[in-house]
């Protein structure tokens, strides 16, 4: 084995939280070395597709406040989000906004020059901060240049992690660099994962081809528990046929959602917040209504809905949505300042992930995770939008600190990286899937799996299709698909997207079992077999522990500090 890259604090994905947390730990000894490992360049994270924006409590003189924050983000959870966790975000996030705006954040401004938010689903108040419809990409370059300012951050771009290496406590990775192919060991006292969701384990999704669920199943192998997985969020405007993105800031600027009778429908299913409702009850409002016939049918077969954007005229859209504009008419030849466009629920947004606690720490001494790759249970059932963002970058700055921390303390005791770990896993990824053999193509493994989870685990979901979809990913598993046929070293995508295969099958996996498990219909994970939420027996959180047989799954306790679970309705 070659020597092992040393570093401090290593962080693991450069997202929104990834950038966050190094400059926080950077920051917080300069003597400190913290290592940003990403298998794609940095401003490729897929953060930088954020859109609508990032919710925070500005203007408690006009009548907003914190309280009605954490209210609105325990409530839109469906009572499963741990209560503590929602006031550690709604306290810090006035901060974040503020110290964005001093390392250069453009973000949006009233005419009297103080920073503008606007109108999102699930809030008592327009707290949702924006930058035009590019929120993601302005934060993203607004912390990378910030992280440019510090010499002890070095960046790894185009390196793909692959296990974790641990023994009693986190003690570093391995990893392969695309460029050259060469297997590598990272060492660090202390570790952060920030890989972000595992969304692409549906086909008709809004995430980035490359954002797959490596880090989670990095932290799953490793023995740690994936928490609340089953708990997918879709949101209710992706654009036909593609999937990408319309922000629920078109809805939040005064967009319409019409049927094939020219009806705003949400009038039936939440009158009091309209288009304005959590995305889990405008979602199966727009399946009902295509269930029910009052759809429009997509060239590909597909039913949809309609988003009118026409009524806020050219001008308006041009200021704010000038982005989604663009969209529509590259991606549906539609231009939303003249027509309404096609949309469908798209999967957008994994509520569960690595089980942490309300500082973000693991299991495992020494690891933290932030941002969609965490399950600190800020979300529960159901992610109010605008909260994701805000998630990243308060969790960022938490466990960056935390992380530096621990490595300051743990500067003088000496560790060593088990040669076994590092040999097992050189073993499983070298002769186990690039020296792997077989005939099935993986590629058509990967689209029959992600149409199953379409197919079975979208927005309502029974037993017999979620039965029917685990026995399926179970079959696919099986198969003989572990090979890569391009032999080549340097930047051999083949190889990192087979280990991604193997990844996404494992979390979907995880994500069925735990559907199936949680009888009771809570937030997005909506059951036609079992329809009401059950308190009595389901108010609690799912755990998921790997073993070679399967998921073994317990259940973890929320934490209540000041609300008691009510019918929640809009």
């Amino acid at each position: 084995m070659a020597d092992a890259i040393s570093h401090d604090v290593l962080i693991i994905g450069s997202g929104l939280a990834g950038l966050r947390a190094a400059i926080s730990a950077a920051a917080a000894d300069r003597s400190l070395s913290v290592a940003v490992l990403s298998k794609v360049q940095v401003m490729r994270s897929h953060s930088v597709s954020a859109e609508g924006g990032t919710a925070a409590v500005l203007y408690e003189e006009e009548g907003d406040n914190p309280e009605s924050h954490i209210y609105d983000t325990i409530k839109g959870s469906d009572f499963l989000g741990d209560q503590d966790v929602a006031e550690r975000l709604v306290k810090n996030m006035p901060f974040e906004i503020y110290q964005m705006d001093h390392w250069g954040m453009p973000w949006s401004r009233r005419k009297d020059g103080r920073i503008a938010q606007r109108k999102f689903g699930g809030y008592s108040f327009p707290r949702a901060t924006f930058a035009q419809d590019k929120v993601g990409f302005y934060l993203m370059q607004t912390l990378y240049d910030t992280c440019l300012k510090y010499d002890n951050i070095h960046f790894y771009n185009e390196w793909f992690c692959t296990s974790i290496l641990r023994d009693s406590a986190f003690r570093g990775v391995t990893a392969i660099e695309m460029k050259t192919g060469d297997f590598t060991v990272f060492k660090a006292p202390a570790g952060i994962i920030c890989t972000g969701g595992a969304g692409r384990i549906f086909s008709f999704s809004t995430y980035a081809f490359s954002s797959t669920p490596d880090g989670l199943d990095m932290a799953f192998r490793a023995g740690l528990a994936l928490k609340d997985m089953e708990f997918v969020q879709f949101h209710p405007t992706g654009i036909m046929p593609s999937g990408i993105l319309i922000t629920e800031g078109a809805r939040g600027e005064g967009g319409y959602l019409i049927n094939n009778k020219g009806e705003r429908f949400m009038s039936k299913y939440a009158p009091g917040k309209m288009e304005l409702a959590p995305r889990d009850v405008v979602s199966r409002s727009m399946i009902k209504e295509i269930q029910e016939g009052r759809g429009f049918k997509h060239e590909t077969g597909f039913d949809c809905m309609k988003l009118d954007l026409t009524h806020l005229g050219a001008e308006r859209i041009k200021e704010v949505l000038a982005g989604i504009r663009e969209i529509g008419i590259k991606f549906s030849g539609v231009d939303i300042i003249d027509e309404p466009i096609e949309v469908r629920p798209v999967c957008h947004y994994m509520m569960g992930g690595i089980h942490a606690n309300v500082d973000g720490a693991t299991e495992l001494p020494g690891l933290w995770t932030a941002g969609e790759a965490a399950c600190n249970s800020t979300h529960g059932a159901n992610r109010l939008g605008a909260n994701s963002t805000s998630e990243c970058i308060v969790w960022g700055r938490i466990t960056g600190e935390l992380a530096a921390e621990h490595a300051v303390a743990e500067k003088t005791r000496s560790s060593s990286i088990s040669q076994e770990q590092v040999a097992a896993e050189e073993k499983r990824i070298y002769d186990g899937i690039f020296r792997g053999a077989g005939s099935v193509n993986p590629y058509d493994v990967r689209k029959e799996m992600t149409d199953t989870m379409d197919a079975k685990a979208y927005v309502f979901r029974n037993e017999e299709g979620l039965s029917s979809a685990l026995k399926k990913v179970r079959e696919l598993k099986a198969q003989m698909w572990k090979h890569v046929d391009d032999k080549a070293k340097e930047y051999n995508t083949n190889f990192t997207n087979v280990m991604e295969i193997d990844s996404m099958l494992r979390t979907a996996e995880v994500v069925l079992v735990g559907a199936l498990n949680r009888k009771e219909s809570r937030g997005a994970h909506a059951r036609t077999d079992y329809p009401v939420r059950d308190d009595a027996n389901f108010l609690r959180h799912t755990l998921a522990y790997h073993t070679p047989e399967g998921p073994r799954m317990d259940w973890h306790p929320v934490v209540f500090t000041r609300y008691a679970p009510v019918e929640r309705k809009y």
